[in-house]
């Protein structure tokens, strides 16, 4: 067993503190990484305070993973030592089901595993990249093009992917009107990913106050959906809406933005249920839909995507003394737009 420092959630409601956890031991297709760095996810948050059910304490948290690989086990044969990997929110799977089949881990009927907050395979919790180091089954690690530096790439394996997926799957290219909902985290990826691929990009936050930072990231409009102006001049325009926001929004208002036969997708995840009238999606044939990650192939797909196009997260890196005072931040949507933790600081 390595011993490795790393930051941990002890309970719902006290800050994150140092400690120690232990890896595995190498089994021949485990990889061990060194963590350079780790970006926190709203995912951590929420985890961490038990808002999205019980939590069991204590945890470490932390699924947008980038480092280096430091040892190999006897039979890995897709990565060697030196080699620039990341780590996503998951680090197995059955591989058995028709989902795991298909490249769609993320869905696996029984359950993957998460990076995070599951049971891993040699029968113990798993925890996540607030740490010095992690072991993970080849399979599940993925390989960052030299084109992507390791701080801005640790994003992209949550909020990139979170995005990207659904962006793929909803075919936003040429022609077609893409909005995205919120201009945080995983928008900003939205907004950077759609324009790259060649979608009609609109932003829709609160305020115009990053308008600047939108149009500079690619999207083409920006309004505020304060002004209640916007859903009337926008009513019926988008083919896709990408949801990014994990708060409880009016999602009847922003359905009547979309076209006949357009998508609103949800990646963000409020804790609170969210409520849809019928005739807000009957009358046009739209359709209300979620999207969870990607696949290892999509996940690596959108990493290649990424370098292809010049394309990572926008970052401040932090030291891990900063952490409680990031979550606040980022609840407080201070951050521009994805805090990354310097994992030499554990």
């Amino acid at each position: 067993m390595l011993t490795v420092n790393a930051y941990a959630a002890t309970s719902a409601s006290e800050p994150l503190a140092p400690t120690t956890i232990e890896r595995r031991d190498l089994a021949p297709d485990d990889v061990l990484i060194d963590i350079k760095f780790a970006g926190i996810c709203h995912s951590d948050i929420h985890t961490a305070r038990s808002e999205w059910g019980p939590t069991t304490y204590p945890i470490v948290v932390g699924h947008e993973i980038a480092g280096v690989v430091r040892e190999v086990g006897s039979a890995v044969t897709k990565f060697a030592v030196g080699d620039r990997v990341g780590v996503g929110c998951m680090v197995d799977s059955c591989r058995e089901c028709d989902n795991c089949r298909r490249g769609l881990e993320q869905y696996c009927l029984k359950g993957n595993i998460g990076t995070y907050g599951a049971v891993g395979r040699d029968g113990e919790p798993t925890q996540g990249g607030y740490s010095q180091a992690i072991v993970v089954t080849e399979d599940f690690v993925l390989r960052i093009p030299d084109g992507i530096e390791l701080d801005a790439a640790a994003p992209l394996l949550c909020a990139g992917i979170t995005t990207y997926s659904p962006l793929r799957h909803w075919n936003a290219g040429p022609g077609r009107k893409v909005a995205v909902i919120g201009m945080g985290g995983l928008g900003h990826m939205a907004v950077k990913l759609a324009h790259a691929m060649g979608a009609e990009v609109t932003v829709l936050s609160q305020s115009l106050k990053k308008r600047e930072d939108g149009l500079r990231l690619g999207a083409d409009h920006y309004f505020a959906t304060s002004d209640e102006t916007t859903f009337t001049d926008l009513a019926g325009s988008f083919d896709l809406i990408v949801n990014t926001v994990s708060a409880v929004i009016d999602l009847d208002a922003y359905l009547g933005l979309l076209a006949v036969d357009g998508t609103l997708v949800n990646v963000g995840a409020p804790e609170h249920p969210l409520s849809v009238r019928a005739f807000s999606l009957i009358p046009a044939r739209r359709s209300f839909a979620g999207s969870m990650i990607g696949g290892i192939a999509e996940t690596q797909e959108m990493l290649d995507f990424c370098a292809e196009h010049g394309l990572g997260a926008e970052i401040e890196v932090i030291g891990a003394e900063k952490i409680n005072e990031a979550y606040e931040r980022v609840l407080a949507s201070d951050v521009r737009y994805r805090f990354v933790i310097d994992a030499s600081t554990f």
